[in-house]
């Protein structure tokens, strides 16, 4: 199965969830498990590639230029982390199947089960590192919506925004590094950054991009000090929990932190980040486990400690520190979702997670008691378990590591780390399911149904499996260690079994488990010391520095935007000046190149006309209503000077923008005074009138150099000229550039335009919906309004010229590719014709002849154009790359067919439909501010000249 279709699948299988919701909580997890087990089984399909040492790749050439492609590639360590992700994602789904409650709403849970599923497998097959940063930040979008699922719990509301904000953050660094790197290399491919692992850490900014990335890897992960936000996390159900603490999202670091190891790791500075990091995480995490009395919380700090133990592990840098980690990883992912299921059966069936009042759960719960702790003993590092195997591995890697010119500090933090991370082992053990059974339970345990403890069970049977048996999985591990090391370093010599010989790390490993006995025995002691010892709380500084953060941006905000446009306007009109001014007086401009042309008297009336319109606007602003005459007489004559410099298609856009914004802009005048208040002192307004000045005499300073000086290089419109009809099938090079060479501004800009008509429309319902609408409703006009709202004569007349203004707007779209016109004049034209209807006729009458709504309209325009540039991808073009050919059917003669046409269509639609919703906006603040209009035009009964209405029944005279 194709890459693409694996990552997609996931997220084409998110719509899904919603759709079935209705049909039960069988039908809905049963289409996830469906999604999740088809991207699973075409994941399988690229193992024989994988195992026999080749690199499956795909790619898209999206936006080249940018270096943003959509390219994967599935090596060993993607197919690694991918089917952890997939394969305990099966696993969670059949788990929450059964966990939930009948109240939440599985679909939406599926949904955003899905969603994350998808990001997080995107990031390990990415091979472009902006494709997986854009992943990276959807996997903190969805683990948001996952943490915060149960939305009436407040900590789980708090603890989804913690997570937010801490890996956001660092993201956000990481975008940073990400960034430096691809400059460095130059290339955004990950294939290509790992090859140039010389070139990386010879450059000057080799510590910045490591320190960037890393921050983004230490937040994903919850390494110290970024630690304290998974916790919190806890709040969300556990299913979410086993998968992100297990396969997901914490492993997101860790992941990165392996596929970055051939260029970044080897140095001191990796060495001493990384490992340092690591070692702190792990002892600190593993303390603060052992004081937990919430089950959860208790297997999250461990979950802490287990992350910074592979961390501290790909620190070292060694190939054998690599193997052990990537092994570790494999470990930790079946012991510990193993842990948090059977941790969650136990909340399901006693109604409690403090470990204060349980105990003696074994004789109540017998199943879960054997999958809990044959997953805690491998966690503790027990014997034939596969706990034990890479704990091992990590003692005997620390043993030999030497930091801080110590050869003791790393072997007596690991083993310190492995005692209390035993002794938290053996509490859980013993506190939950050891000693008397009680009679104070919250609610009866009992073992639960086999859909919650199925899925755990699968895991422990490999916990068991690999810890008996670690050949079978020795291959596949150093396969993907092969991945991690990527030619810099060789294969580990070393195989993974149980016995060693009575090495270092085996009297290591028998302190940890023996120290771990002894603390778990003298638990209660310790915790009276533990409760009495001041410590800092890592929310509590969290809370300070957001609280400190919001009101020192509330100061800066209000000192700065403080909502006075004038000010706005002021600040950037003198840094543009300044700097103009600066590059002016600086640079070096060359002697004039042309002739100053005579100007005709008809141009110089236009001139003259322009600059009195201008002078006017400036001198009679306070006027509402003649300053929006004088703008349109000032866009008129721009139009003009369009048509004077062979810009037909440009004259065309300025004339109906000017048509269209005139009446919009009297409809909002509608609603105002009709003279400007005096708000500012002298002194702004002198203030304000040196800044026009200056502006206007440094614009015409800069294109009058520019009128008298030949450009150096080729101008670009050179390359336009040539390439129109060759690349877009076009002769009129306006469009063409729209719809083809500059297309990606052109999407951008109509959903900009949809985007401000939608908030218009949400502004009006605001306006009806709130206080004002009681000051519309008791407003009434103050001047006398015309008797005959709609005049017949113009009624008639718009009625008649309606289809000649769509026929002229459909001749202007078709004729567009080729001569002035396009998708934007022609719904600019045809939105002047429903313009025209809602003048005559009444916005209630209008409105209630409209069969399609004006947001709909909108989306369909975005979705045409949006498709439309997708579409290319299929024939491997770039997005957005048109296409024509020239078709004939006979009797008519040969003409063009071009994807263009399509692009332009959707142009089209979003200007019609964002148009037409700023009108039915206005005019439904003006039907309230004044008399309801009539429901048929001419002011007269409509029984004299249209049809009765068949619905309505008929009163005799």
């Amino acid at each position: 199965m194709s890459l693409f279709l694996v990552v997609a699948l996931p997220f084409l299988g998110a719509l899904l969830p919603g759709l079935m919701n209705t049909a039960g909580r069988a039908a809905c997890a049963g289409v996830t498990f469906a999604v999740s087990l088809a991207a699973f089984v075409g994941l399988l399909t690229n193992l024989p590639a994988v195992l026999a040492g080749e690199m499956v790749t795909a790619r898209i050439d999206w936006i080249p230029l940018l270096g943003l492609n959509v390219t994967l590639m599935l090596d060993g360590l993607g197919f690694f982390f991918a089917m952890l992700i997939l394969g305990i994602g099966l696993l969670i789904i059949t788990y929450a199947r059964f966990y939930l409650a009948r109240e939440d709403n599985m679909g939406e849970f599926f949904t955003y089960l899905l969603l994350f599923q998808g990001a997080m497998v995107g990031i390990v097959l990415s091979d472009n590192i902006l494709l997986l940063l854009v992943f990276w930040e959807l996997t903190s979008l969805s683990s948001f919506l996952l943490i915060g699922y149960w939305k009436h719990l407040p900590e789980g509301r708090q603890g989804a925004r913690m997570a937010l904000t801490v890996t956001g953050m660092g993201g956000l660094a990481m975008i940073g590094g990400m960034l430096i790197l691809g400059n460095i290399v130059g290339s955004y491919d990950l294939s290509v950054i790992l090859q140039n692992r010389e070139l990386i850490q010879g450059s000057p900014l080799y510590l910045p991009a490591l320190i960037l990335i890393l921050l983004g890897c230490f937040t994903k992960s919850a390494q110290f000090p970024f630690h304290f936000w998974l916790p919190h996390a806890m709040a969300a159900p556990t299913p979410v929990s086993a998968y992100l603490h297990s396969a997901t999202m914490v492993k997101a670091g860790i992941f990165l932190m392996a596929r970055m190891w051939p260029v970044l790791s080897g140095t001191p500075e990796w060495f001493v980040l990384v490992t340092g990091a690591g070692l702190i995480t792990m002892v600190l995490g593993a303390v603060i486990a052992l004081f937990k009395h919430d089950l959860k919380a208790l297997l999250a700090f461990s979950t802490v400690s287990h992350l910074g133990l592979i961390t501290m592990l790909l620190g070292t840098g060694t190939a054998f520190g690599a193997m052990a980690a990537v092994f570790h990883i494999m470990n930790h992912a079946t012991f510990k979702a193993a842990l948090f299921m059977s941790a969650g059966i136990i909340d399901h069936e006693t109604h409690t997670r403090d470990i204060r009042r349980l105990g003696g759960l074994r004789h109540l719960m017998p199943v879960t008691f054997g999958i809990a702790t044959l997953a805690a003993l491998s966690m503790a590092g027990i014997p034939l378990l596969n706990g034990f195997l890479s704990k091992e591995m990590m003692l005997e890697e620390a043993y030999h590591t030497v930091l801080l010119d110590s050869h003791w500090l790393v072997p007596g933090l690991a083993v310190l780390g492995s005692l209390f991370s035993a002794a938290y082992c053996f509490r859980l053990i013993g506190h939950v399911f050891l000693g008397p059974v009680r009679d104070d339970y919250p609610h009866k345990p009992h073992d639960p149904e086999p859909g919650l403890w199925l899925p755990p069970a699968f895991l422990v049977v490999l916990v068991v499996g690999i810890g008996i048996a670690p050949f079978l999985v020795e291959p596949f591990v150093k396969l993907v260690t092969a991945s991690v090391l990527g030619g810099t370093a060789e294969l580990p010599y070393q195989h993974i079994k149980i016995w060693h010989g009575l090495v270092p790390a085996l009297y290591m490993s028998i302190a940890a488990v023996v120290g771990g006995l002894i603390v778990v025995s003298a638990f209660n002691p310790l915790l009276r010391l533990w409760d009495a010892a001041p410590r800092p709380e890592a929310k509590r500084i969290f809370d300070a520095i957001i609280g400190g953060v919001v009101r020192l941006s509330e100061r800066v905000i209000h000192g700065v935007h403080n909502g006075s446009f004038t000010r706005y306007a002021a600040i950037m009109t003198v840094a543009v000046v300044a700097v103009g001014y600066h590059a002016w007086a600086t640079g070096t401009v060359g002697p004039a190149t042309r002739v100053p042309q005579v100007a005709s008297p008809v141009q110089i009336a236009g001139w003259a006309m322009l600059v009195a319109a201008t002078l006017g606007l400036v001198l009679l602003h306070r006027n509402r209503l003649l300053s929006l005459v004088l703008i349109g007489i000032v866009g008129l004559v721009v139009s003009v000077g369009f048509v004077f410099f062979s810009a037909p298609d440009l004259a065309m856009t300025q004339l109906t923008v000017e048509v269209v914004t005139i009446i919009l802009l009297l409809l909002a005048l509608n609603f105002l005074p009709n003279r400007t208040p005096i708000e500012s002192t002298v002194l702004r307004r002198t203030r304000d009138a040196v800044l026009a000045v200056a502006a206007g005499v440094a614009t015409m300073a800069l294109s009058y150099h520019y009128l008298l000086r030949d450009t150096i290089s080729p101008s670009i419109s050179e390359f336009h000229l040539a390439n129109s009809y060759k690349g877009g099938g076009g002769t009129n090079v306006v469009n063409v550039i729209l719809v083809d060479f500059r297309g990606f501004d052109t999407y951008g800009e109509i959903i900009v335009l949809g985007i401000a008509a939608l908030l218009i429309y949400a502004l009006t319902e605001a306006l009806l919906d709130g206080p004002v609408r009681a000051r519309l409703l008791n407003r009434k006009p103050t001047d006398p309004r015309a008797g005959d709202m709609h005049p017949m004569m113009m009624v008639v007349m718009t009625r008649v010229i309606m289809p000649v203004v769509m026929l002229v707007g459909f001749y202007i779209f078709l004729r567009g590719h080729n001569e002035p016109g396009g998708g934007f004049i022609a719904g600019l034209v045809v939105s002047i014709g429903f313009v025209m209807q809602y003048m005559a006729s009444g916005f209630a009458w209008t409105s209630a002849r409209l069969r399609y709504p004006y947001h709909g309209v909108i989306g369909a325009g975005v979705l045409t154009a949006g498709l439309t540039g997708i579409g290319s991808w299929f024939v491997g073009k770039p997005f957005l790359t048109s296409d024509y050919t020239y078709v004939r059917i006979p009797p008519f003669q040969e003409f063009e067919l071009a994807t263009a046409a399509l692009f332009d269509l959707g142009v089209f639609l979003a200007v019609v439909g964002a148009v037409m919703l700023s009108l039915e906006s206005f005019s439904r603040l003006a039907r309230r501010a004044h008399v309801p209009d009539v429901e048929h035009p001419m002011d007269i009964d409509p029984s004299r000249d249209d049809p009765p209405d068949p619905l309505q029944p008929r009163t005799e005279a």
